[in-house]
């Protein structure tokens, strides 16, 4: 893999910022881009949070304006006033329609510009949100669509799909970078630096670490 490219699509985040250093471990830092899209987020402090840590590890990052989707869909994640629900066994009013397909478009069309082919992105379906864009026969089919559309071998790699959030901190510990994720990146919903506790973001988020700390403890 040292010699081939990848994007990683980055927000800032837990999940992203562990798939971009197992990136650049399995990549090499020269051949890892980061791409990072504004598109209205009501949690836009992850935009300054990916732009510190891309800055921080050396990568080159791309920022594009996606804000259009203010335009054509409405939701609590794009909507500073709404009160955040989850699901109920539904789709939460957090999700926000077609984000991933454009990310992936998006993604795809500026890497091919850099002849990439490898797409790196942070979903999981384990901890399931319940957004339906975050499935892996989602990513598999616009992995064909994207393949089929620019005529061009991409290939879409989701290291988290089957992680659990524990995992996940137990990945980055793996990785070395444990102590970065948790002091250096942005999950929650409400944009409140070190995290509100209280957004389905946060409480996964902690609900998580907790349980691989226990489990990190029991084993020494």
């Amino acid at each position: 893999m040292q010699n081939e490219k990848a994007l990683v699509i980055f927000s800032g985040g837990q999940d992203s910022t562990t798939c971009l250093i197992q990136a650049i471990q399995t990549y090499g830092r020269e051949n890892v881009q980061a791409i990072t899209f504004q598109y209205g987020q009501r949690h836009a402090i992850e935009l300054d949070c990916a732009r510190r840590i891309a800055e921080d590890l050396g990568i080159a990052q791309t920022v594009l304006d996606l804000s259009l989707m203010q335009q054509i869909t409405h939701n609590a994640l794009m909507d500073g006033t709404a009160e955040i629900q989850t699901g109920n066994n539904g789709v939460p009013n957090t999700f926000v329609d077609g984000r991933n397909a454009l990310f992936l478009l998006y993604a795809a069309i500026y890497a091919k510009s850099q002849n990439i082919k490898h797409i790196i992105t942070g979903v999981c379906e384990t901890d399931f949100s319940g957004y339906p864009d975050c499935r892996d026969v989602f990513v598999k089919s616009m992995n064909v669509t994207l393949n089929l559309a620019m005529d061009y071998a991409f290939q879409i790699h989701t290291p988290l799909m089957y992680l659990t959030k524990a995992q996940t901190w137990a990945l980055a510990d793996r990785l070395g970078c444990f102590d970065y994720i948790r002091e250096h990146t942005h999950t929650c919903y409400h944009g409140v630096e070190g995290g509100c506790g209280e957004c389905p973001s946060c409480v996964l988020r902690e609900r998580g670490l907790a349980d691989y700390l226990a489990v990190r403890k029991s084993d020494r």
